[in-house]
């Protein structure tokens, strides 16, 4: 039984030295600014909540992730667990109140409630002719509703962790927050688990297929933040978006076999990896784990992942 189970992820915080430089790259990715500090940007999605991203001014590093709270009784209670914060209220754009931690390999983790919703962006797509129904568009031209640009960012999706300590951060994640395993790696032997993907558990409502994917590492670090796009066309748009802005490319695009979602991955000027994703498989906790070899992880297409993506780990 887990203290909590978290109802979704919130933000990832960064730092980085110059918050012009992160801002420009965050917009060329998709997202858009919510509010800005002397020494923090806020950047936010379609959906409603205020930001999805927090970067700090400083040395460049990977602070930590932050989740949302289904209720502030979550908060206390996770406040009074050894080495939690006390329910603190939020002193920055957003507000809410929230509880901190530290995970097993030193990055915090912000559990947060009350945190103010915004409207949101709207954002009309055309639909798609395919399958036994060609007429789902009609008299209607497609590339009129598809124009070149960003992505649009929509909701953060999930956060990706190299651990040197694999087990005990996989335990505290799980033990903490209520993470459900979907589907664990291993390579060789069955009892030699390399990765685990872990998705939120809200009972018979479906939700991704993870939030939080553990790697067993020899260093720990975060290998990516990961966002979903509007679709499909909207990734392949905001990489030609990004391919021309000079960002750097980490890999991409292709379809993943665990979880299906149509990826790209991009790293800011300070090479930390952020991801375009869209349509994944989603799953409630009525199905189990599956446990599987990682030579059978080649998705339906697209390249494999390259080394400088596979061995990635900013702290």
């Amino acid at each position: 039984m887990s203290v909590i189970r978290v109802a979704d992820l919130a933000y990832g915080r960064l730092r980085s030295p110059d918050l012009d430089k992160q801002e420009e790259f965050l917009t060329a990715f998709g997202m858009v600014r919510a509010e800005r500090t002397r020494n923090a940007l806020y950047m936010r999605g379609t959906d409603a909540p205020h930001h999805i991203h927090v970067t700090e001014l400083g040395d460049p590093k990977y602070i930590g992730i932050a989740f949302h709270a289904g209720s502030e009784e979550d908060l206390e209670k996770l406040s009074r667990v050894e080495g939690a914060s006390p329910v603190e209220k939020i002193d920055e754009p957003g507000g809410g109140k929230r509880v901190r931690l530290t995970d097993p390999d030193g990055f915090q983790v912000e559990v947060v409630h009350g945190m103010e919703m915004l409207e949101k962006i709207p954002l009309e797509r055309p639909k798609i002719n395919h399958g036994h129904d060609k007429t789902q568009r009609t008299n209607t031209l497609y590339y009129k509703g598809v124009q070149r640009g960003p992505s649009h960012i929509k909701r953060i999706g999930h956060f990706v962790v190299h651990s040197s300590q694999f087990e005990k951060t996989l335990g505290f994640y799980r033990e903490m927050f209520g993470f459900r395993c979907s589907d664990e790696v291993y390579v060789g032997s069955k009892d030699n688990i390399t990765g685990s993907f872990n998705r939120l558990d809200r009972g018979d409502d479906y939700v991704d297929h993870h939030a939080f994917f553990c790697i067993r590492s020899d260093k720990s670090g975060l290998n990516h933040l990961s966002y979903e796009a509007a679709d499909i066309d909207d990734i392949m748009i905001g990489h030609e978006h990004l391919q021309g802005k000079g960002y750097e490319h980490f890999w991409g695009l292709g379809r993943h076999s665990l979880g299906s979602q149509v990826y790209d991955y991009w790293g800011d000027p300070w090479g930390r990896v952020h991801e375009h994703w869209a349509d994944t498989d989603v799953l409630n906790a009525s199905i189990p784990p599956n446990l599987i070899s990682r030579d059978e992880l080649a998705g339906p297409w697209g390249g494999p992942p390259p080394e400088k993506f596979m061995h990635h780990a900013s702290r």
